[in-house]
């Protein structure tokens, strides 16, 4: 049963509603009624231990996946009522799961989301689409990298990259998997300090970040879920949701919990 906030009035600002959806595969429930609602101004995080259904659920909100039972509606659109070529374009999506040619330069990996591609081919690009793949580049800090292989590039470099194409089309839902995963110390921090720019930008679409670690959640979210076992643990506003109580039962050990400046911090 949701909670008694979630409830399904039509809202011109709602992003995400997920009702009571189960993903089956091979007999076992990657996610099992999970219920969920993210309007436009709002800034989710999902968080969890390996193997709780936070990818499956970034999936299915990214029109990548079609739940086994229940509905979700993404941007007006439910899943198996809509053209989910058309969808996408309106989706930015950032995961390590997207395969991105390591012979193209870092510019052209950003660019060719503009024609939900990946690789150029004979499409053409305008003088504003060249800016705005600058810009963006830019705005995550790796401008001077354009003219490099993607493939040369560090994992930081990358995800910054990956981040910068998701925004291309100026997306008006932003998905991110595990951004900051794999980053040494530094790369992480220049990272979160990025997205909490991001994150604190009004004019920036609704964001869901989905994240093993709470100090990797940006200060300027706003929400939380937090999920094991394919269901969900809790959810609602970040700070009554993301507590000691309600971590430790999300990874299953007793833990404290404490934030300095805005950020979380967790340990047995």
């Amino acid at each position: 049963m949701c909670p008694a906030w979630l409830d399904w009035r039509v809202s011109d600002d709602l992003v995400i509603a997920v009702d009571d959806a189960t993903v089956t595969r091979d007999g076992s429930h990657l996610i099992r009624s999970v219920s969920w609602r993210v309007e436009l101004d709002e800034r989710w995080v999902i968080l969890g231990p390996n193997g709780a259904g936070k990818t499956t659920l970034l999936n299915l909100a990214g029109a990548r996946l079609y739940p086994t039972s229940g509905t979700v509606t993404v941007l007006g659109e439910r899943l198996g009522r809509t053209n989910i070529a058309e969808l996408k374009t309106r989706l930015g999506f950032s995961s390590n799961g997207l395969l991105l040619p390591g012979e193209e330069t870092a510019r052209d990996v950003v660019l060719t989301a503009s024609w939900a591609v990946v690789g150029r081919f004979r499409e053409r690009y305008d003088a504003m689409d060249e800016a705005r793949a600058m810009a963006l580049l830019d705005q995550l800090g790796v401008a001077g990298l354009a003219d490099r292989l993607y493939g040369t590039l560090s994992e930081g470099e990358r995800k910054r990259v990956q981040i910068a194409r998701s925004l291309m089309t100026d997306p008006e839902l932003l998905l991110l998997d595990e951004p900051t995963a794999g980053l040494d110390l530094g790369a992480r921090e220049d990272l979160v300090r990025r997205l909490t720019a991001l994150a604190e930008d009004p004019d920036a679409p609704a964001l869901v970040l989905v994240t093993h670690h709470v100090e990797e959640i940006p200060p300027g979210f706003t929400h939380a879920m937090l999920m094991r076992d394919g269901g969900v643990v809790a959810q609602g506003l970040l700070h009554e949701t993301v507590t000691a109580q309600n971590l430790s039962t999300t990874f299953g050990m007793p833990l404290k919990l404490t934030t300095i400046d805005g950020r979380f911090h967790a340990q047995a």
